[in-house]
């Protein structure tokens, strides 16, 4: 692996609430865990981590969120302060973002996004290079936040509009056999700016729910795997005669998936379904299944 020498100059420690680092992403309570002061540290940290691994072109994106727009713009200034160049590509669904750093071949990036999470929280994923950062690196990036020696530099910003090439992208790739009726309820958060036109740009007959932009999550908590989440969603599902409804978190990164039925089609049985289909095109295929899937999902 290349490394780039960097000059890091020494800075002042702060201390910063550990609960915010988790396995998988970085969250916390809005200006109590995550100040703006703390956010700014937070990219100007991961721009040295990533100046010090020779990469300085990132990503960053945001969702719907109050504190969003504030946050994104903290991110950017500590990440440019490191060194970084930036392409800032606004409000947009979390996997629009993870499509962004294989479409623009970036190095990597920031989203800042609360997830599932209620209003009052918010926090950031974070990629080096295509994949996200867990575990002991997340640990890593916060002692590396803590200790404040970070890297100095000049970085840029740029913006760009990334939905068009992920629209196109997946209309590329995704043929529907036939017209479907779909509900889709974006629970107030970025997959309303997507979903439902890629749909019926696709074919679909379409009706939306709670698809304006509100991070204030007013008409139920942006959880889709919650059961009471998706009671309007099968509601309005039942009235339209519709084939399948979607119900999306606020980030747009997970989705509970109801039949035409009524009925709700839990994560692993997604994963059957979708692996059947693959199977068929691709016979030696391989599956990565996590432990909560149960053994129905193992067992087809």
């Amino acid at each position: 692996m290349l490394y780039a020498l960097c000059i890091l100059s020494k800075g002042v420690a702060m201390k910063i609430n550990p609960q915010i680092y988790r396995e998988y992403d970085i969250r916390g309570v809005v200006d109590k865990d995550l100040t703006p002061e703390i956010v700014r540290r937070l990219g100007h940290g991961f721009g040295t981590w990533m100046v010090q691994l020779g990469h300085k072109n990132l990503v960053v994106g945001r969702d719907g969120r109050l504190s969003s727009p504030s946050y994104g713009e903290r991110v950017i200034e500590g990440l440019m302060s490191a060194g970084c160049d930036v392409t800032d590509i606004g409000i947009c669904p979390t996997p629009v973002y993870y499509f962004s750093i294989f479409h623009l071949d970036r190095d990597g990036g920031m989203m800042v996004t609360g997830s599932h999470n209620p209003p009052e929280f918010n926090g950031f994923k974070v990629s080096v290079g295509k994949s996200t950062i867990f575990g002991e690196e997340i640990q890593k990036l916060g002692r590396l936040v803590e200790q404040g020696d970070f890297a100095s530099g000049k970085g840029k910003v740029t913006k760009v509009e990334i939905i068009p090439a992920y629209q196109d992208y997946i209309k590329k790739n995704i043929r529907f056999d036939k017209r479907l009726k779909v509900v889709i309820d974006a629970g107030n958060g970025t997959a309303g700016i997507v979903a439902g036109s890629l749909l019926r740009e696709l074919g679909c007959e379409v009706e939306e729910l709670y698809c304006d932009l509100d991070g204030r999550f007013p008409n139920h908590f942006p959880d889709p795997t919650i059961p009471a989440n998706l009671k309007d969603l099968i509601d309005r599902m039942k009235k339209m005669g519709a084939d399948v409804g979607i119900g999306y978190d606020g980030d747009a990164d997970r989705i509970g998936v109801v039949d035409d039925q009524g009925n709700i089609i839990w994560g692993d049985q997604l994963m059957i379904l979708f692996s059947r289909e693959i199977l068929k095109h691709r016979k030696e295929a391989t599956f990565v299944a996590e432990v909560k899937c149960s053994q129905n999902l193992f067992a087809d």
